[in-house]
């Protein structure tokens, strides 16, 4: 019996118990029993989450030998559970609960929730819990093709024969996580759900990357190589006969559909060219934000917030000698200004990677100031893969493993250093590291394991969004104020992606249309924002999450200091924000009404 089938018949058993056996139990233990059994399933339906947490040991050792199944009918298992894991909390009584467990379900039901709505679709790729909802199951910026050999290389720890071995058979996984993504992509083609022509070539490109030169070239290869040279059992060799007999094969495979899906592709940009494709960005609108804000209503929200923000940046334009023509203008011409750029080679990557390392290094000492609860910040600046950079974002990151082994990452992308100035890299710094995704990551390595597996892109994003906010806050653009200018392009720049996304999805834009738009408006290069756009057209939604976020969680802090006067805090605020989790942002209002009413005694 192969463990998906034993992982279902284990569900089912559990959703049987007897009511009366429930009931005899209070209610958070109930809950916390049915919240570890989900958590446990979650990890075999998704190894690389106990990876990449650093928890893939002892009685979890034998996930690390293993990989998501990509396939149509692994998917559907992964539904299956998620219905399962429904049923089984059907029974608890939310007003029952304690309000950190109450949290706890109704981030699983939400999350659960949200993802079984997408599953409903014939096609795409689901994040459960996470924020990487696509209609395409391989693109630029998805695909195992990307994800398992970066993941084998940073995530997987490599410390004996054992973590070795369980690398090889992960190798060897990885050819069928490609054969099951080549499947689902000949079905996508037969229901018309092919990409746009200019994401498709980015992917080809990509592809052709991963097998450029002798297999015992390949990242995959030379990983292990680098890691294992100075142990007996012949590493290398053995990843190379695997990489040549099964992943090569199996890439040649799915660049061969990949190139059938682009001799049928158009250069139609969004969703809506799709089978039920308003349904569909309907739903990733809904995933990406947790809330129900329509294209128009998230479309006006973007105009607005870009004449607000652009009207802080005036005067400090204007204060630089840039009066002339509108902010985005003007911004382009100040981001052309060869004093805030970077030599476009090696020597420029390294002066960036120390610009972000300093300034990380600074707004740590300052988050005593902004918490009463410190966590260490374990961050770490690191270059992206070569491979990933031509389809990827300009940066990103999250939280490393809960042992502290693995750090955070500011994954930066330095395809070409025309992407960056240095007046806007400190606040990428404190968006993506401290005080924003790294530093919030690690605080939920002290709550229950499912609320380190389940994130919600408003939250995340919003959450790092408000990290920028704290900084500017805490005084760091003080002496430096064409920096802060940098911060507010940053905000700017997120309210743009309202506009752009839902002109790409409901309003029928060109990708022209939408660089044209982006590029103009916000005073970004053109460099830039075409990766951007990109993104948009292959995650629908997700980038609409940032802006909406950061605006609901600045509403939830201007009612508290409402309802608390004198008494509002900020210390206290940003812990109650921090401390409660990742949740959708329903449940986050809850959670500062708590807040409030604890203050208020």
């Amino acid at each position: 019996m192969d463990f998906a089938r034993r992982d279902l018949l284990a569900f089912t058993a559990l959703i049987a118990l007897p009511t009366r056996l429930l009931a005899a139990e209070g209610a958070d233990a109930q809950a916390s029993r049915i919240l570890d059994g989900i958590t446990e399933q979650l990890l075999r339906d998704a190894p690389e989450q106990a990876t990449g947490l650093g928890i893939d040991k002892g009685a979890r050792a034998g996930l690390k030998s293993r990989l998501s199944d990509n396939s149509a009918a692994g998917r559907q298992r992964v539904a299956a559970h998620l219905r399962a894991g429904l049923e089984q909390l059907k029974p608890v009584k939310l007003d029952a609960l304690s309000p950190a467990m109450r949290t706890n379900v109704e981030v699983v039901q939400t999350a659960f929730g949200t993802a079984l709505e997408g599953f409903a679709f014939p096609y795409g790729d689901v994040a459960v819990g996470g924020y990487r909802n696509t209609p395409y199951v391989v693109i630029q910026n998805v695909g195992a093709f990307l994800d398992t050999p970066k993941m084998l290389d940073s995530d997987h720890l490599i410390e004996g024969p054992a973590d070795a071995e369980a690398y090889l058979a992960r190798l060897n996984a990885y050819a069928g996580q490609l054969d099951g993504e080549t499947e689902r992509l000949k079905s996508a083609r037969g229901q018309g759900v092919i990409a746009p022509d200019f994401l498709l070539d980015k992917a080809l490109k990509q592809l052709a990357a991963t097998r450029q030169g002798p297999v015992e070239q390949w990242d995959v290869v030379t990983s292990l190589a680098r890691r294992t040279a100075k142990m007996k059992g012949d590493y290398a060799a053995r990843a190379a006969a695997i990489a040549r007999t099964k992943v090569g094969p199996a890439l040649e495979r799915q660049v061969a559909e990949m190139q059938l899906h682009r001799a049928n592709a158009s250069s139609d940009a969004g969703v809506w060219k799709l089978p039920r494709g308003d349904e569909f960005y309907a739903w990733a609108l809904r995933a990406g934000t947790t809330t129900r804000l329509s294209p128009d209503e998230i479309h006006q929200m973007g105009l607005d917030q870009v004449r607000d923000l652009q009207g802080q940046m005036d005067p400090i334009l204007r204060g630089l000698g840039y009066t002339q023509g509108t902010v985005g203008a003007r911004m382009t011409a100040l981001g052309k200004d060869p004093r805030f750029g970077f030599p476009d080679n090696d020597e420029g990557r390294e002066q960036i990677i120390k610009l972000l390392q300093d300034r990380i290094a600074h707004i740590r000492e300052l988050m005593p100031q902004a918490f009463n609860t410190l966590v260490k910040g374990n961050v770490e600046v690191k270059r992206l893969p070569l491979a990933e950079e031509p389809g990827a974002p300009g940066a990103y990151g999250g939280p490393g493993s809960i042992d502290g082994k693995i750090p955070s990452r500011l994954w930066i992308n330095l395809r070409t250093t025309k992407l960056w100035t240095s007046y806007g890299l400190p606040d990428l710094a404190y968006h993506e590291a401290i005080p924003g995704h790294g530093w919030q990551g690690e605080y939920t390595f002290k709550l229950p394991l499912i609320r380190s597996l389940l994130a919600f892109n408003a939250y995340s994003e919003g959450w790092a969004l408000y990290a920028e906010q704290l900084a500017d806050e805490l005084g760091v653009y003080r002496e430096n104020p064409i920096e802060r200018l940098g911060y507010l392009q940053s905000l700017a720049f997120r309210a743009c992606r309202l506009v752009v996304d839902s002109g790409l999805h409901a309003k029928r834009w060109t990708r022209a249309q939408a660089i044209d738009w982006f590029a103009s408006t916000n005073g970004s290069s053109v460099e830039e924002v075409s990766g951007e756009v990109d993104r948009y057209c292959s995650w629908p939604g997700q980038a609409c999450g940032y802006k909406v976020g950061h605006t609901y969680i600045n509403r939830l802090r201007d009612k508290a200091k409402a309802a608390l006067g004198p008494r509002f805090d900020l210390k206290t605020f940003d812990d109650a924000l921090v401390l409660g989790g990742n949740v959708p942002m329903t449940v986050l209002e809850g959670v500062v009404d708590r807040y409030v009413a604890g203050r208020r005694g």
